[in-house]
C-alpha cells in the first residue's frame, strides 16, 4: 500500500484538526458537568422541602453552576483552538505506506510507525490515530480519493486498529 495526498493551505483546516483532537480529550468535562448539574438541581429541589434547606442551598447551587461551567469548558476550548490555529495554515502532505504514516506541514515533517499505533477512531471528517492512549495525529479522509480511503480503511481494519464511532 502506498497512499499519497496533499493538504492545501486552507485557514480552516488546522482549526478542524485542533477541534477534532481536543474534543477527544475534553469530552469527559461535558459528562462530568452534566452529572454535577443534575445532582445540584435535584439536591436544591429536595433541600427546599426541608427546614434546614436554607442552609444547604448554596452548596447545591454551587454544584449546579460548577456543572454548567464544566459543560461549557469543552466548546470554549474548541472555539479557542479553532481561532488560534487558523494562522497555521500551510501546505502539507501525507505519505502512508504499510510501515508508517509520514506527514509534512510546511518545512516540518514527522512520522508514526504503524507498529506504534494503538487504535484509530473514525470521526465524520478524520481518522484519529492514537499512540498509546493519546491522540497523536489525524488522517483527513476528505482530502483522499475514495479508492485510497477504502484501501486505508481495509488496511486498518485488517490490523485491528479501526474503531468505529
Amino acid at each position: 500500500m502506498h497512499i499519497r495526498f496533499d493538504v492545501p493551505a486552507d485557514p480552516a483546516y488546522p482549526g478542524r484538526v485542533a477541534a477534532a483532537l481536543s474534543s477527544v480529550r475534553l469530552r469527559k468535562y461535558g459528562y462530568i458537568g452534566a452529572v454535577l448539574t443534575a445532582v445540584g438541581a435535584i439536591g436544591f429541589a429536595v433541600s427546599r422541602g426541608f427546614a434546614w434547606g436554607e442552609q444547604i442551598s448554596p452548596l447545591w447551587v454551587t454544584m449546579a453552576v460548577g456543572g454548567l461551567l464544566s459543560m461549557l469548558y469543552w466548546p470554549w476550548v474548541r472555539l479557542r483552538a479553532r481561532r488560534r490555529s487558523s494562522r497555521y495554515a500551510v501546505e502539507g502532505a501525507y505519505d502512508i505506506t504499510d510501515d508508517n504514516i509520514l506527514m509534512r506541514s510546511g518545512l516540518e515533517s514527522g512520522g508514526i510507525a504503524w507498529d506504534g499505533v494503538a487504535q484509530v477512531r473514525d470521526t465524520p471528517e478524520f481518522w484519529i490515530v492514537y499512540v498509546g492512549r493519546m491522540p497523536a495525529t489525524v488522517i483527513p479522509r476528505r482530502l483522499m480519493s475514495a479508492e485510497d480511503a477504502e484501501t486505508l480503511r481495509a488496511y486498518m481494519a485488517r490490523r485491528g486498529l479501526l474503531q468505529l464511532r
